[in-house]
């Protein structure tokens, strides 16, 4: 899904375009929404597509491994980022991408961290030193 979003020769459909331009432009007129810009909603929605990216890398590592979820939601936005420069015309390479991909895999580990947390069953041992 993510290679299909980031790689397509255009990034979406007219029809698509048109909605989200009218959507953007509704925004706009109001004082209240006019802060939601095209820029802010694309950040947040490659923040969005990499969260599960996170969720997967602390399932597949483990909560041990949670420093391969950063790691690998920034090794796979670079990569992306640099095939869209050297092989899409219609597609704009940019740093901002990289850090917001980045950003939503480490929310997605954060997630799965909390998770895990809060899934834990309770440490007997630790229980009997504070009673003692």
């Amino acid at each position: 899904m993510v290679a299909w979003m980031t790689l397509r020769a255009a990034p979406y459909g007219s029809d698509i375009a048109s909605g989200l331009n009218r959507l953007l432009a509704w925004f706009a007129e109001r004082p209240s929404t006019a802060w939601i810009t095209f820029d802010r909603v694309e950040f947040g929605a490659n923040v969005a597509m990499f969260v599960p990216l996170g969720v997967i890398a602390v399932l597949w590592f483990g909560v041990r491994g949670w420093w391969a979820a950063p790691l690998i939601g920034a090794l796979a936005s670079a990569t992306i980022e640099t095939l869209q420069a050297l092989l899409l015309d219609a597609r704009v390479a940019d740093v901002r991408d990289i850090i917001a991909n980045t950003l939503g895999s480490v929310i997605g580990m954060c997630l799965m961290l909390l998770l895990a947390f809060l899934l834990s069953p309770p440490n007997p041992r630790r229980y009997e030193e504070s009673r003692a």
